[in-house]
């Protein structure tokens, strides 16, 4: 237990690092491309800056890229306004920052769009620049902790009900091949990956007994030539993979290019001291557990075990 708890924490020690290496995004929305420009030019070496010159092209921007930690809207601006453009972004977005700039008297629709929550602080035109970057320096920090808060609450109902369905399963006493297909369903489900695989181990090595669950319906299972698997099966300890195309032991192994997997956790699931089987998550886009999520996984892996001797004997 303690080996396997200390290799989750060197796990979280790289992700961390790799976390830490990537700048935060933020985006710049503004007609004017003299003030795009400018305000590009002035976070561009501590964010990654992503700019728009419309509350429509931002929208756009924000499909393809996915959540911003900030964003900083001109608030006058042709067809949309800044404060209707903050709003719309909202209910996908609710961790996300928000500031306006304004070189008007827009104080209606500013206190009206601070009240709803859809922005955070308002600054007037001609900005100072140190005044700005404390405000986004502070901005981000905020989101950062909204960001933690909300992932911290999803995971606890989360976890809450993957182990309420393992104690389920291993008190139906189902047989073994409902067991294995049900837990493959909850670990993908619970973690949003994209396939998951409990396969049994006999002395050692993958047989053909496992259980399965893909969010694309057939699912190909090369395990047994991956070596993540064999290590995971060798050393009796979580190995994970957040980015495979970076990982030099797994960017070669062409299963990985052939199905699009971009990350892979594999653990043990041990018996009496005995593996007698794997369980493998897989995720089309890198992807970084953090530290409690790790910590569940392998809390998790005892209970599957618990759950399997219900259905095999040992």
């Amino acid at each position: 237990m303690s080996n396997s708890v200390t290799e989750i924490n060197n796990i979280h020690t790289q992700m961390m690092r790799m976390a830490k290496s990537k700048k935060p995004k933020i985006l710049v929305v503004d007609d004017e491309i003299d003030n795009l420009d400018l305000l590009y030019r002035t976070f561009r070496r501590e964010f990654h800056v992503l700019k728009a010159h419309s509350g429509m092209e931002a929208l756009e921007i924000l499909a393809e890229e996915g959540e911003v930690a900030v964003i900083i809207s001109d608030q006058r601006m042709p067809e949309m306004k800044g404060t209707e453009f903050l709003r719309k972004t909202l209910p996908q977005f609710p961790n996300t920052v928000r500031i306006i700039l304004t070189g008007f008297t827009d104080i209606e629709d500013l206190v009206d769009a601070i009240n709803a929550g859809q922005v955070y602080k308002y600054i007037t035109k001609p900005w100072d620049p140190d005044e700005l970057k404390l405000l986004v320096d502070r901005a981000v920090e905020t989101y950062d902790l909204l960001k933690q808060r909300t992932e911290e609450l999803e995971r606890a109902h989360a976890q809450m009900a993957l182990l309420a369905v393992l104690v389920q399963v291993a008190q139906q006493n189902e047989d073994i091949q409902t067991t294995l297909n049900q837990i493959a369903t909850a670990f993908r489900q619970n973690f949003t990956a994209d396939k998951c695989i409990l396969q049994m181990l006999e002395n050692g090595a993958l047989i053909a007994q496992q259980g399965t669950c893909s969010n694309e319906g057939n699912i190909e299972n090369w395990l047994a030539q991956d070596p993540l698997a064999q290590n995971a099966i060798a050393t009796g300890q979580i190995q994970v993979s957040a980015n495979v195309s970076k990982d030099k032991n797994l960017a070669s192994v062409s299963h990985y290019a052939d199905t699009g997997i971009k990350a892979h956790l594999v653990t043990p699931i041990t018996y009496a001291g005995k593996a007698i089987a794997i369980l493998s998550l897989q995720w089309k886009h890198t992807h970084d557990l953090p530290e409690d999520e790790l910590k569940l996984i392998h809390l998790s892996a005892q209970l599957v075990a618990i759950a399997l001797t219900c259905s095999c004997k040992f």
